[in-house]
């Protein structure tokens, strides 16, 4: 496309103005909600339904004070809920604005690539193979321009596309949405957003998916059980209420009151709140998260499979040796070098000049460096790479009117287009794995003079000749090493796959430490061998080589096949059944298409191995977090039910809990769980233990047990702290008030434990988790306020004993610690000793 070079495109200013005029690039429905629906949202939820309830029959009780404290408080929740659902609408759209389209245009006379969402009629596009196209544009330039419309209309057969100067009608425009499957061109933009003929037939392509995962399925379950529970609970306690002489009116508030202790409205808040602000610190990491379920999936990784190129390898290309069919010469040696200058202008010359190809772009460099002469031939036609031959070949025009065809690609490749003997192979094969040996990766050259009007059909039947071999390095990115053995400590198995020589894909695996044997298992060999075969060896290798996109969806059906939960990564079209097929499919974000991306649940921002890495160990951590977060609210709710649900079946046990108590254990509870387990530290162990079996529940049996005997145990001390108040003679307003203080100091004490399940609660303050200390300061006070101010007094019907009787409060809280710390403690003792 020799128009690149003299197409300025618009400028930037040019671009700007037009962005302003004609908006974003984008439709109605990626938009985020509006802090009316937000609002709506929140106000709808049970807990706050019933919260409103209760205050309103205080209103009719005659009780105007309490009911308003109660509703201005039940606001004051609502807010904090609504600022959680906001800031968690903000993390969304700000990862709606990562997820949208990259594309490539010219601007000012240069390639950048720009967000699809700022495309604006007149911009000039460059497309190329896996490109999904951000808007409707006209066809300017095409090389074997293929396009898949079948989103648009329904035909399963690609398109070919032609200038539109040549094709003034649909076969010179391309389309929003549609995706480039082969060849390359120039476009420039015409519509944008709703007025693409995408945008009119009202589809939407951008926005994160929302697809309900298995832990929101749980979460739904055991929500719906409670809520079951609940009601009847709820109705059991108005009727014993009433029964005993209450009033109708104060057994429903009573009734009321056990709902919403019961009724645990934190798990679908903290659920939310975990998963996108987990899926907003992943983005920090480089890694984008397209489907919610990857985050908890992530956990449960055993098997990582990766490319080698720009993922393990830096994606910097440098040609370091040639290989001239005689002799081989080094780096060192290619400076001033006459024999290398024919095969470097050979490669060059099979070369697109405008190629954005990092192996290309090092042959171009490389000819610059070394060329006598500069090429002045102009392009005839191309053979282009396939499955089928792995080589590109194309034809051009010299001054003098000769036509030479010119190839580069797989060293098998180009021995078959040269048609060389077993013995010729024999001669050229020690170099050739010399040269892979070194982990470099080896690019056949060949070419032959062509006859300008009898080209042939296909490559092979040109007759090229053999001219040597070159050779580019692409370094191992340096932390590397230390990413593969974190992920051996952590038992996740890491599989290279790459397209290179086996002797350079063992070469790279030896400078990173993956371990393997010795063994490369190819494509050819995984073409020949069964499912049953593939199966069965798949187990013991560590590194395949000269494997095709095709054979990705193999690997990862073998593997999961063996039990394994697999991430891939891939970055082609071809990559994509693979991706879709993995349990966490890995898309490129520099390097891959827009149809890898589109069908993984991940994205790499930088294309780096090491950011897969730490989105693994990102992923233990906020599933740990989350669960530690559930587990607490669990434990919790048990004590706010017993003491709500206790005196309405012990006739010696006033109420000691009514809604005001329980709202202020809403205040309490709700930031706990949304900001300071969420942002509490890693486990220590975290990637010094196994992967997490995928088909353990959430809450399995053991977790809710464990949960209730904590809650059964806080209950019993804050149940004694009270009967132990009554006997000291303290009249029922102080006993309450001592009681009070015993469940919120204890409560203080299992959000302390609950945080870490490695570190003592010690380290919530040599670590310094900011939010605990401020969710934790901030309720202490305000209760020292609640309990020693006479006009709160009154509100919540406490009466101030003197500071020295909570005492007992503070004894029971700190006993309570000490035997969740001491069980800790017995606990990672006994997972140490197993781990020995």
């Amino acid at each position: 496309m020799s128009e690149r070079t003299i197409i300025q495109g618009l400028s930037a200013e040019d671009a700007k103005r037009r962005l302003t005029e004609h908006g974003y690039n984008e439709l109605p429905s990626a938009k985020p909600k509006t802090v009316f629906h937000i609002a709506l949202e929140v106000v709808r939820e049970p807990m706050f339904l019933l919260l409103l309830a209760c205050g309103v029959l205080y209103v009719i009780l005659g009780d105007h004070r309490e009911g308003i404290i109660l509703l201005s408080t039940t606001f004051i929740i609502i807010y904090i809920t609504f600022y959680q659902h906001r800031k968690t609408e903000k993390a969304l759209e700000a990862l709606r604005k990562l997820s949208t389209p990259r594309v490539l245009v010219i601007r000012d006379g240069k390639e950048v690539r720009i967000p699809g969402r700022e495309l604006v009629p007149g911009d000039v596009m460059i497309l190329n193979e896996g490109d999904r196209i951000g808007a409707d544009a006209t066809v300017l330039d095409s090389k074997n321009l293929t396009i898949d419309e079948s989103l648009l209309t329904g035909e399963s057969v690609a398109v070919r596309k032609q200038s539109f100067a040549t094709q003034a009608d649909e076969n010179g425009r391309v389309f929003s949405g549609t995706l480039v499957t082969q060849g390359k061109g120039l476009a420039t933009v015409t519509e944008t957003g709703i007025q693409t003929q995408f945008g009119k037939i009202g589809a939407s392509l951008h926005g994160i998916v929302t697809n309900e995962t298995r832990l929101q399925q749980e979460m739904k379950r055991l929500i719906r059980n409670l809520f079951i529970i609940g009601i009847v609970l709820s109705i059991t306690v108005v009727l014993a209420f009433y029964l005993s002489g209450t009033p109708f009116v104060k057994a429903l508030l009573n009734g009321l009151a056990s709902a919403m202790a019961i009724l645990p409205e934190e798990f679908p808040v903290v659920l939310t709140v975990f998963l996108t602000l987990g899926a907003w610190r992943l983005s920090k990491k480089n890694v984008l998260t397209r489907k919610p379920s990857a985050i908890e999936t992530l956990g449960s990784a055993t098997v990582l499979c990766t490319d080698k190129t720009g993922t393990i390898t830096q994606n910097k290309m440098e040609v370091v040796a040639v290989y001239d069919g005689r002799a081989t010469y080094s780096r060192n040696e290619l400076n001033g070098r006459e024999a290398i200058r024919p095969i470097i202008a050979t490669a060059y010359a099979a070369t697109h000049s405008d190629s954005i190809d990092p192996m290309e772009k090092a042959i171009i460099e490389s000819y610059n460096r070394h060329a006598a002469t500069q090429n002045d031939a102009t392009f005839v036609k191309e053979y282009p790479l396939s499955k089928e031959l792995m080589a590109m070949t194309i034809v051009q025009q010299h001054a003098d009117g000769s036509h030479y065809a010119y190839a580069k690609g797989a060293p098998e490749a180009i021995f078959a287009l040269c048609n060389l003997t077993p013995a010729e192979r024999e001669h050229h094969a020690g170099a050739l794995n010399s040269l892979a040996g070194q982990a470099f990766r080896v690019l056949g050259i060949a070419d032959a003079p062509v006859a300008a009007d009898a080209l042939p059909e296909s490559a092979m039947e040109i007759g090229l000749q053999f001219k040597g071999f070159l050779a580019l390095e692409d370094p191992t990115r340096p932390e590397v090493p230390e990413a593969v053995a974190q992920c051996g400590r952590a038992g996740i198995r890491v599989i290279m796959i790459t397209g290179d020589y086996p002797s350079t894909a063992r070469s790279i695996g030896d400078q990173i430490g993956l371990p393997h044997n010795g063994t490369v298992v190819t494509g050819k060999e995984i073409a020949d061998m069964s499912d049953d075969e593939l199966n069965h060896a798949i187990g013991k290798v560590s590194i395949f080589a000269r494997v095709v996109p095709d054979q990705k969806l193999r690997i990862v059906q073998a593997l999961k096949a063996n039990g394994e939960v697999v991430a891939m990564t891939g970055d082609g079209v071809n990559d994509a059944p693979a991706l879709k097929a993995a349990d966490i499919g890995i898309a490129m974000g520099g390097k891959g298409t827009d149809v890898a991306r589109e069908a993984s649940s991940l994205v790499l921002l930088d294309d780096n191995f090491v950011s897969i890495v730490s989105a693994i160990r990102m992923g233990r951590r906020i599933f740990d977090n989350l669960q530690k977060a559930m587990s607490y609210i669990l434990a919790i709710h048990v004590p706010i039910v017993g003491l709500t649900l206790l005196p309405a079946f012990v006739s010696s046990m006033p109420v000691l809990l009514m809604p005001l108590h329980i709202v202020f254990m809403e205040l309490l509870i709700d930031p706990a769980c949304s900001i300071a387990f969420e942002y509490e530290q890693e486990e220590r162990n975290i990637m010094d233990r196994p992967p997490r079996d995928p088909n353990e529940q959430f809450f399995g049996a053991r977790r809710i047990i464990a949960s209730v005997v904590r809650g059964i145990m806080l209950l019993i001390m804050v149940v004694c702290i009270f009967y132990l108040s009554l006997n000291e003679g303290h009249p029922e307003a102080e006993a309450r008030s001592i009681t009070f203080t015993a469940l919120i100091i204890g409560n203080v004490a299992l959000i302390l434990t609950s945080l870490s399940q490695s570190r003592s609660f010690l380290a919530v303050f040599t670590e310094k988790n900011y939010a605990v200390l401020i969710v934790l300061g901030l309720a202490l006070a305000v209760l020292v306020a609640v309990v020693s101010v006479p006009a709160m007094q009154s509100v919540f019907s406490f009466s101030f004993p003197g500071f020295r009787h909570f005492l007992t409060s503070v004894a029971g809280a700190g006993v309570m610690l000490t035997i969740f710390e001491l069980a800790k403690l017995i606990r990672l003792r006994k997972a140490t000793s197993s781990h020995k």
